[in-house]
């Protein structure tokens, strides 16, 4: 073949070609445009419709839901108000069943201690079910000291029943007293045994797992929230020294005024000075947590007596390996409860004077829940006065028997 003819029939292939190109890119062309008008295509007028009356319909759901409890001007509060209290019975029903799970897990873990360091374990522990079937206004401990027994005497004879009376205290009243001691450093010995005996005759102490000291105040107030939660569920908690005089009836109606509070912290209140130097009373020897050399504490109730709600009673006995002691067993107490959402009241009837004091408010019809002085930090010489304490500000035993808490 000649290279003429060659020619020929290369240009025709290369005309064929192009044509050929051009044909599929007019086709893809085509083709993206038919699957573009697809994809943009608005919906049928029918189609809409539809979908916005389903919108609609869940507006209308909404909105009429609103209506039922704010449409009404009048009704808005009613409904809102109704709404909330609705709520504060089951919320409060639910922190109570917290605290009761709280206490039998307190009481369990005491249990656990007990196992572990080789303790006796009360019977009251061992069977909880039973305790917790009472239910009772108060504890009163009394703190004693192995040293005490004529301030006990002297107590017995005066505001703290004894024998059936005390048991019907306890049963009509829902009111437990006792006297709270530990041991003594050498297990079973004559001061021991003294305890036991008197323990016997008039059946009205609470043994502590707790080594007795004068430095180790702080220890034994922990102890005790911590033992007497665990035997008696009661609504409030007291402690009281043993040489203080209390009129029972008015500090159970003192603190049934407060029995729908959670957490409150009653006492009287004070704000002594952080005592640095060495040597004093009251000595702070971790004085520099609390600021410069002359701050004062926070206000904490004073020692002699004061009262702690369940809630916080328990709040003790789950940490109680954690709260910091700090010397004054006072100041530790009101330590506990800096950063809790607790109320203080500060009641002036738990720390009155003796007579004429006492006297003077009894007369007023105001009588006081408690009288000491302040100069001993108790009635001085109380084995001896608090009769006469007794019998110028006592309220009459008939006060007892006759008050509804």
């Amino acid at each position: 073949m000649s290279w003429k003819s060659r020619g020929v029939e290369s240009a025709s292939k290369n005309v064929v070609s192009r044509k050929f190109t051009i044909l599929l890119c007019i086709g893809c062309f085509c083709a993206g445009m038919l699957f573009t008008d697809r994809m943009w295509a608005v919906p049928e007028a029918k189609d809409m419709s539809r979908s916005t009356g389903v919108t609609d319909e869940k507006l209308k759901l909404i909105t009429d839901g609103c209506d039922r409890k704010f449409k009404n001007g009048k009704g808005e509060s009613k409904d809102i108000v109704g709404e909330v209290s609705k709520t504060h019975n089951p919320i409060q029903t639910l922190d109570k069943t917290i605290s009761n799970l709280e206490m039998e897990l307190a009481a369990a873990r005491a249990v656990q201690d007990s196992y572990l360091t080789g303790s006796p374990i009360s019977e009251d522990l061992k069977m909880p079910e039973l305790t917790k079937k009472r239910k009772y206004l108060m504890v009163v401990g009394i703190n004693t000291a192995f040293s005490s027994r004529k301030r006990r005497d002297s107590v017995r004879a005066t505001w703290m029943l004894q024998g059936d009376k005390r048991k019907k205290l306890e049963e009509e009243k829902g009111i437990i007293v006792r006297f709270v001691i530990g041991h003594s450093a050498t297990t079973g010995g004559i001061l021991d045994r003294a305890i036991e005996a008197e323990d016997r005759k008039h059946g009205d102490f609470l043994r502590l797992q707790h080594v007795e000291g004068y430095l180790e105040l702080s220890a034994k107030t922990k102890t005790y929230f911590t033992t007497a939660v665990q035997l008696w569920d009661a609504e409030f908690y007291v402690k009281v020294d043993d040489d203080v005089h209390v009129n029972i009836a008015t500090l159970g109606a003192t603190l049934a005024r407060h029995r729908l509070k959670p957490r409150v912290y009653i006492g009287c209140m004070k704000s002594g000075p952080v005592l640095a130097q060495k040597g004093v009373r009251y000595h702070e020897p971790e004085y520099w947590k609390f600021g410069e050399q002359g701050n004062k504490y926070f206000r904490h109730a004073t020692g002699q007596l004061y009262a702690i709600s369940k809630d916080l009673a328990t709040y003790i006995s789950i940490n109680q390996n954690i709260l910091h002691k700090y010397t004054n067993e006072d100041v530790s107490l009101g330590s506990w409860f800096i950063g809790l959402d607790v109320e203080h009241i500060d009641d002036r009837r738990l720390c009155c004077g003796t007579p004429p004091d006492c006297e003077w408010k009894a007369q007023a019809g105001n009588i006081c829940v408690a009288s000491f002085d302040w100069s001993c930090s108790g009635i001085c010489n109380s084995a001896d006065r608090i009769k006469e304490v007794h019998r110028r500000c006592g309220e009459g035993e008939n006060a007892l028997w006759s008050a509804t808490f």
